[in-house]
């Protein structure tokens, strides 16, 4: 729409210039040949660049309606018509060059409008180059044909002056539309890379919700695994009903909050979580109902503003731990200690664990997979930067989790 716009201003200014030119003949008179030729040949070099600029793919044009030299770039030894960075500093020049020799012929002054038209455009289409070449045709005309016209020194000195700031002004109006090309190129990179953001956004909130529920599912059925088994055994030694039945209303309870947690773990990921200490309390106290084993929490230092996510795999790491020592030292205390450092948080929890003589007062069993396990733990941990350590030492397994402030 632009483009067409631009040619109906040159084909006004044209037939603007061939009035003009008409009216300053002196009355009774006719434009002399010169003056006639040039209009002529000017007028059908105009329509050629008008008809090769608007119809896409005209003369080897680029059919995306590139300029010369913003197209892109062919093969100049391929066969077929013209190429229009070739045909459209010819043509500019031809309306340079018999402008300028007609433009000193008496009253033909209003002819320079077409030389300055055909420089801004070499100037803006072509580049500097072209355009300064188009610039010394067009000197070199006038300057003919002021010799052979007999003008003034006006046309001398100011026919050059007025081709030059001609193309400067092309030149800049280049400049603009190559910067304009490139800051919209660069916008819809960035649309891409914004879109190509919030595409990896959406996986990763997928990531993170698919590995919370597994490990809520995986400690939640891990729990309930030493249950059931405990209770198998139980019914095998008989005599043992009431604890039977107390066993599996246990085992009912946790698919239940299992159910819940997951829940809870979905709604974490999208939302505020609790605090951690809240959060540290409320499975302790499910793991005291459970397990019939006592939890001490201890928190030192002032809250800071943890991440969600931080919060999170600090919770999921102390159920794991919590869940081994059911499973490894039944009815033993287990300590949670909570230390808030200026630039980490630190817990550690720990547990005693039993010798290889003791035998625990109730059974204690594996399952087939009781959890996500300290391999998950420590990569759950290296995603918010934090680390893992581990240690047995003095009878105690103690698990130490970090993640930075």
């Amino acid at each position: 729409m632009l483009r067409t716009v631009t040619w109906l201003i040159r084909g006004i200014a044209f037939l603007l210039i061939g009035l003009d030119s008409l009216v300053l003949l002196p009355a009774g008179s006719g434009p002399s040949t010169p003056v006639a030729t040039a209009f002529a040949l000017s007028g059908a070099a105009l329509a050629t660049w008008a008809y090769g600029d608007l119809k896409p793919g005209a003369f080897g044009r680029s059919p995306a309606g590139g300029s010369a030299g913003l197209s892109a770039h062919r093969d100049s030894r391929a066969p077929g018509p013209p190429r229009w960075d070739v045909l459209l500093p010819i043509l500019l020049g031809v309306i340079t060059a018999v402008s300028g020799l007609a433009c000193a012929a008496p009253h033909a002054s209003a002819l320079v409008g077409l030389a300055i038209m055909a420089v801004i455009a070499a100037g803006s289409e072509t580049g500097l180059r072209t355009g300064w070449i188009v610039v010394a045709i067009g000197v070199l005309a006038v300057q003919i044909g002021a010799l052979a016209g007999g003008a003034g020194r006006g046309v001398f000195l100011g026919f050059p002056l007025l081709l030059v700031v001609a193309l400067l002004a092309g030149h800049n109006r280049r400049a603009y539309r190559i910067r304009a090309e490139q800051a919209a190129r660069m916008l819809e990179q960035v649309e891409r890379l914004r879109a190509q953001q919030r595409l990896t956004a959406v996986l990763d909130e997928r990531t993170r919700i698919a590995r919370e529920i597994h490990d809520v599912l995986a400690q939640s059925l891990g729990a309930l695994g030493i249950q059931i088994q405990a209770a198998r055994a139980l019914i095998a030694e008989g005599g043992q009903e009431s604890r039977v039945d107390e066993m599996l209303a246990r085992a009912q309870r946790m698919a239940a909050d299992g159910l819940v947690e997951t829940r809870r773990a979905v709604h974490a990921l999208r939302a505020d979580s609790v605090p951690l200490p809240q959060a540290l309390e409320a499975i302790a106290e499910q793991h005291r109902r459970q397990h019939r084993a006592p939890v001490r929490i201890t928190i030192s230092g002032p809250e800071p503003g943890l991440s969600p996510e931080q919060n999170v795999q600090l919770v999921r790491t102390a159920q794991e731990a919590l869940t081994n020592a059911a499973k490894h030292a039944p009815h033993q205390p287990v300590d949670i200690v909570l230390g808030y450092q200026d630039d980490q948080v630190t817990m550690t929890v720990s547990n005693p664990f039993l010798s290889a003589g003791e035998e625990p007062a109730e059974p204690s069993f594996t399952t087939v997979d009781g959890g996500y396990g300290l391999t998950g733990i420590r990569e759950r941990l290296l995603l918010v930067g934090g680390q893992l350590l581990t240690d047995a030492r003095d009878g105690r397994w103690t698990l130490t989790a970090r993640v930075p402030r």
